[in-house]
């Protein structure tokens, strides 16, 4: 078992609904404040994106914020020192597109991400039928694979994608690109479909953007991941005491 499942699934047997925020890397100078600040209010692991100019997942608001961090230099080597130098107590995990790591180079992509704290990652466009080159040298540096079930995913995929999960399972609430929604979606029916085939931890993502919802979500698995909600106040110029109290509201609605 990866280090990083072994840590997300101590949080769930303490009784705790795990929150886990999302960043888009290098959006300001002091992005890594804003990482420290949403863990000091609460968090239980941080998602960490790495901009991509073409994401096929990301709806306007992070697009909007990757094209801004693009256009400050940032990439991977800047993202990786960056986070070198931050020390929080919680897992990281990165998110991005496989064409970043295809360029970059397979191994020397794991290595820089292991290197610098990184504990899992989503590639939501690598296919569970195509992973076999990146799980093989994931599992040489502990970094664990998360995999994405979708409320289309058949009942027989979604075991599959559960049972090849690390971590945990992404369970996003709809058929749709990131950004905000008005209710839960199908996430009921993707929770169900994750536990069918491994009781490894589940989270719910896409559409959570408000404390409410991400109660109602923390009820249905066994933790929520939010969001554009959060990266646009970053896109409007919020600082870290935005980001932390905008975190805590959400850590004490699903407690």
């Amino acid at each position: 078992m990866k280090s990083l499942e072994t840590k997300l699934r101590a949080v769930r047997d303490s009784g705790r609904k795990a929150l886990v925020p999302y960043f888009m890397a290098g959006l300001t100078p002091d992005w890594t404040q804003h990482v420290e600040a949403a863990v000091h209010a609460g968090a239980d692991a941080v998602e960490i994106g790495i901009p991509f100019s073409d994401p096929i997942m990301d709806g306007v608001v992070i697009q909007e914020a990757a094209l801004t961090s693009l256009a400050r230099g940032t990439n991977l080597d800047s993202i990786c020192a960056d986070l070198a130098k931050i020390s929080v107590d919680v897992p990281l995990i990165t998110m991005t597109y496989f064409n970043i790591f295809h360029h970059y180079g397979l191994e020397r992509s794991i290595g820089k991400l292991t290197e610098s704290g990184i504990e899992g990652a989503i590639v939501p466009d690598l296919s569970l039928e195509e992973s076999g080159p990146w799980s093989e040298i994931s599992d040489s540096y502990n970094l664990a694979n998360i995999f994405l079930v979708a409320p289309s995913t058949s009942p027989e995929r979604a075991k599959l994608l559960a049972q090849a999960s690390e971590g945990f399972c992404y369970a996003a609430a709809r058929m749709a690109v990131t950004g905000k929604a008005s209710d839960e979606g199908g996430a009921e029916k993707v929770v169900a479909g994750i536990r069918a085939g491994s009781d490894i931890p589940t989270y719910v993502g896409i559409g959570i953007s408000t404390p409410e919802q991400a109660k109602t979500a923390s009820l249905l698995g066994d933790g929520v991941i939010v969001g554009s909600a959060l990266v646009q106040l970053l896109n409007e110029g919020a600082g870290p005491d935005k980001v932390e109290k905008f975190i805590t509201s959400f850590r004490r609605s699903i407690d």
